[in-house]
């Protein structure tokens, strides 16, 4: 998948936008001011970490040589993929759809009330 698409994937979720909080090379999209997708804008195959569950996680790892644990993120919940096609579309759109899913799970009730209701 093209880091292309996979930026629109992650925009086009209720509430998403984008923000630059650590610098010009890392790009993260964010639903009420959680992250969900960090984007390294400086690596050649480029490289998105997402959130996820831990035996999944653990299972993609084992499976493909482009997901990884990666730099600074717990490796227990994020992992890292790089976008160099040994990963398929499939896992990379399943893998950014269930990091929104998870980070929004994790809002207060006010804040997803807040989400459905399209105020943000």
């Amino acid at each position: 998948m093209l880091l292309d698409h996979v930026r629109e994937r992650a925009l086009a979720k209720a509430g998403a936008y984008e923000d630059m909080p650590f610098g010009p090379d890392t790009l993260t999209i964010k639903v009420m001011g959680k992250i969900f997708l960090f984007i390294a804008l400086d690596e050649i195959p480029p490289a998105v970490s997402v959130k996820g569950d831990p035996d999944r996680l653990a299972e993609l790892r084992e499976m493909y040589d482009g997901v990884t644990t990666g730099p600074y993120l717990n490796p227990k919940h994020w992992t890292r993929m790089i976008l160099d096609g040994t990963v398929p579309d499939g896992i990379i759109g399943e893998l950014v759809d269930r990091s929104y899913e998870l980070v929004v799970k994790g809002l207060t009730r006010a804040q997803r009330a807040e989400l459905v209701a399209g105020k943000t």
